[in-house]
């Protein structure tokens, strides 16, 4: 590993927030893992121009426990008092069939609960152990785990049960997570951040939408056609600015417009 001061951890960084986030975390300072179902040219091609170490895996999240364990092994194999920071953040996402939880192909509820939450608590255990044995071996660094999640977790929206419940789960899983690492001497902070409403993929299959099974969709339409979405490059400044913040993590659930 190249002499660094910072690991970073971002899943689903191939398209809208999270390449943004890998974008701007770029760094010769820093050692940036990214994980996501393809790796991504035009972001290897950034990392040789700006000297940055990157390493992009081709990760199917719904294998959490593979998944779980390739991160653990790879932990285990850094130097880390090389390191003053290790961070995880977990982007990745996806929004199964848009209607009625009655009318969701079972594939597709179990896609998105994987990749949305149990991927999310597989990769953040693995993260904190392997991390905990460096500072139970004397690592005197920082840990922060951020969640990306959603507005959507916190208000219900019909049409979207799976995605509105993974999102609801991160949000609580996150509470847990802090109250056990607040127990631990140099415990990890946890954060589980809403980014606003962010002009992505995820918003064009929204719009895209049957109004019938979707009671929300013109709201959707309105924020693009209002111009009230953020770019995913805005965006990932407002959340890398949170991550950065000395407060991180009080609250462990929180939002960047707040």
């Amino acid at each position: 590993m190249t002499p660094a001061q910072h690991l970073t951890i971002v899943t689903g960084s191939s398209r809208g927030l999270g390449r943004a986030l890998a974008e701007q975390l770029l760094s010769p300072q820093r050692v940036l893992l990214c994980l996501a179902r393809r790796p991504c040219d035009d972001l290897a091609h950034q990392a040789m121009q700006a000297g940055a170490h990157l390493e992009q895996w081709s990760q199917d999240l719904t294998d959490t426990a593979e998944a779980a364990e390739r991160l653990a092994r790879w932990l285990h194999s850094l130097h880390a008092p090389g390191l003053d920071s290790a961070t995880l953040i977990n982007n990745a996402g996806v929004i199964p069939a848009i209607g009625p939880l009655n009318d969701c192909p079972p594939d597709e509820l179990a896609r998105a609960l994987r990749v949305g939450l149990e991927a999310p608590m597989a990769l953040t255990g693995a993260f904190l152990r392997a991390t905990q044995a460096w500072v139970d071996a004397g690592w005197q660094g920082t840990r922060k785990v951020l969640n990306i999640s959603s507005g959507l977790g916190r208000r219900a929206m019909a049409g979207q049960a799976p995605y509105c419940a993974a999102k609801a789960g991160l949000d609580h899983f996150s509470r847990c997570t802090a109250l056990d690492e607040a127990r631990r001497p140099r415990g990890a902070r946890i954060a589980s951040l809403a980014p606003g409403v962010i002009d992505t993929d995820m918003q064009t299959q929204l719009r895209a939408g049957d109004p019938a099974r979707f009671p929300d969709h013109a709201r959707f339409v309105g924020l693009k056609t209002e111009g009230l979405l953020a770019t995913p490059a805005q965006a990932a400044r407002q959340v890398l600015s949170h991550l950065d913040r000395p407060d991180f993590g009080d609250p462990v659930v929180a939002d960047v417009r707040d």
